[in-house]
């Protein structure tokens, strides 16, 4: 193997190793956005319950 050969093959990892880090960064972003849209949907949906009695909800008419 001549030297412009080696010189290739390093210069073709050196772009595969920054292409797989951005990868990995964007990745971790979009999990990070996922997880904030998820907290932000349970969130929104607890505040949104009524205020109904404390006594309401706690049984079952079962005689139908």
């Amino acid at each position: 193997m001549d030297v412009s050969g080696i010189a290739a093959a390093a210069s073709n990892l050196a772009q595969y190793k920054t292409a797989t880090d951005v990868q990995l960064a964007v990745f971790k972003k979009a999990i990070d956005i996922s997880a904030q849209s998820s907290l932000q949907l349970i969130q929104a949906a607890t505040q949104s319950l009524p205020n109904n009695p404390p006594n309401l909800g706690n049984s079952i008419d079962t005689f139908a």
